[in-house]
């Protein structure tokens, strides 16, 4: 029993007698702050250099099917002499800057991509402190904020980049009528149009636009919002400026509303058919298979009316069984006096033309 006592006296005495020396660990920690009794800590770096982290500070722009870089460089001030080896890793943010994925992480010239990335993303280092991504084939939902952190040893830096896909925002209601859906039956919608649901960035670009809209709906972030440029008795009321309206976050399984689904720009063409009788929805169908295409979707059409300028002043047949038409140039017999995509709505019965979809 006596032992134990003993023994902590004696380490207390050799710690006292100044022979001992600190662990080493591969790294000095010494003077990492050093108060100089001025109000002001002076930071010691663990390199001896400051590491510095730049992005694009104003967003980058691309399109669906596209190839983008997001540009990222580091240095170091000052300036450490030849390239070290460097840890290099990129995430996907949500709004809020908290991480919602890894995207890849490289370590000289071996890396590793993530998720729906595999394949489609690798490292950039065509200059000495070179970071920057490129995603190929840029789909959809890679819209957001990315993250590039550079790690040399210690030493840990990052800075964030918004990539930005160029779209259309455009409100869905289902066959059932208007405020049918749940936030996630509203995500499968616009999926099944060729689309996502819309992020806010999305919804107040296209409000500034001219996108207005009385009725709300789901957003990717699970919150209920609406887009009014002329204030309205039934919109919010006439005493509230323009804007975007909100109701905040919803029950996402209880609460039903409407969808805002975002759709970029294309890798094929649409195109119209018709007959001079008219065709049912499944003749419609079978009319775009005979054409080596397929029926297009509600997204399909918003797309081809904005960024290829497709103007038919001809109702036709869309997937979800909806008979819609796109009007660049207004014109009289052709609706309302201002672009868009008129809509027909659910037509039990009738027959119309029809708008395929062939990729190139």
């Amino acid at each position: 029993m006596l032992l134990l006592p003993l023994l902590l006296k004696a380490t207390l005495l050799h710690l006292a007698s100044g022979s001992y020396r600190p662990f080493y660990n591969g790294f000095y920690y010494n003077h990492i702050m050093n108060d100089n009794d001025n109000g002001q800590d002076k930071v010691d770096y663990f390199s001896g250099a400051k590491l510095v982290v730049e992005t694009s500070k104003d967003p980058v722009y691309s399109y669906n099917g596209a190839n983008v870089t997001l540009p990222c460089h580091y240095r170091y001030e000052p300036d450490m002499g030849p390239k070290r080896k460097i840890r290099i890793k990129w995430s996907k943010l949500r709004d809020d800057y908290t991480k919602e994925q890894d995207v890849m992480v490289a370590i000289g010239k071996t890396y590793m991509a993530f998720g729906d990335f595999k394949g489609r993303a690798h490292i950039r280092q065509a200059s000495r402190h070179e970071a920057s991504l490129v995603i190929s084939d840029v789909r959809l939902k890679d819209d957001g904020k990315y993250r590039c952190e550079v790690i040399d040893g210690l030493e840990d830096e990052n800075d964030v980049v918004d990539l930005r896909l160029q779209g259309i925002v455009f409100p869905y209601q289902p066959p059932r009528g208007q405020y049918r859906l749940n936030f996630h039956e509203a995500e499968q919608v616009c999926r099944d149009q060729g689309a996502i649901l819309a992020n806010f960035n999305q919804l107040f670009q296209a409000w500034s636009e001219g996108l207005d809209w009385c009725n709300a709906g789901w957003l990717a972030d699970g919150t209920v919002q609406y887009p009014i440029r002329l204030p309205r008795k039934p919109c919010g009321g006439v005493h509230l400026a323009p804007g975007i309206r909100s109701y905040g976050p919803r029950h996402r399984h209880l609460h039903r509303f409407d969808a805002f689904c975002f759709s970029s720009a294309l890798k094929g063409e649409v195109f119209y058919l018709d007959r001079l009788a008219g065709m049912t929805l499944e003749e419609a169908k079978q009319s775009c298979q005979d054409a080596g295409a397929e029926i297009a979707r509600v997204g399909q059409l918003y797309s081809a009316w904005k960024f290829l300028g497709l103007d038919r002043c001809n109702a036709g047949w869309l997937a979800d069984g909806s008979v819609r038409y796109p009007i660049v140039t207004p014109r009289a017999n052709c609706g309302p006096a201002e672009p868009g995509v008129r809509s027909f709505g659910f037509p039990s019965k009738g027959r119309f033309g029809v708008f395929c979809y062939k990729e190139r």
